[in-house]
């Protein structure tokens, strides 16, 4: 349990990303690069890692048994909210990233780290990701992008023997559906 606490507070730490924008300490210009300079060191140690054969005991420590011989969460983690930090506007990008650095360790601690979800976690999940969406979007919006968040979350698919961690899903999936919600907001006025 110990160690799954210890990934959920790495995880929880993501949220510093974001934070330095909205507490007005830089611009998200900053932020956008900062996510990018850490999805690539991110990538260059798990180039190392696999590779190489990089054997820090942090990795044994949060990394799951899955992530031994395939790109680890942290760097999925990274990827993903760089990726919507780039490609989407940040009043959608940052509510995409929270969901994943706030909503996902709630998530994984409630359901203490197995890979299917019961219903009150996910319930949970949603509950935590629409909070978060709505201080930026609309209702509408904040509620697609939870209702993505959450499928996200409780979705393991399997490509290739590759499980398609929740890290890498979730922020994209979230933006996605934010942006759909926006656009009916605007064309339906709703």
């Amino acid at each position: 349990m110990a160690d799954e606490i210890d990934r959920r507070l790495v995880h929880a730490s993501g949220t510093g990303f974001p934070a330095l924008y909205l507490l007005n300490l830089t611009s998200w210009e900053l932020v956008q690069y900062l996510l990018v300079v850490s999805a690539g060191v991110a990538l260059v140690l798990e180039a190392i890692r696999l590779l190489v054969g990089l054997d820090w005991a942090i990795y044994d420590r949060l990394t799951r048994e899955y992530e031994q011989d395939n790109l680890a969460g942290y760097a999925l983690y990274l990827i993903s909210a760089a990726a919507v930090a780039l490609l989407v506007p940040k009043i959608v990008a940052i509510p995409a990233i929270l969901m994943l650095t706030i909503g996902d360790p709630v998530s994984g601690l409630l359901g203490s780290g197995s890979l299917t979800k019961e219903t009150y976690v996910l319930l949970a999940m949603f509950g935590v990701c629409t909070g978060i969406g709505s201080f930026f979007v609309g209702w509408l919006a904040a509620a697609l992008g939870g209702l993505a968040a959450t499928a996200a979350d409780g979705l393991k698919p399997v490509v290739a023997g590759y499980v398609l961690d929740d890290n890498l899903t979730i922020p994209p999936a979230a933006a996605a559906a934010m942006l759909v919600g926006m656009e009916l907001m605007g064309t339906f006025s709703l």
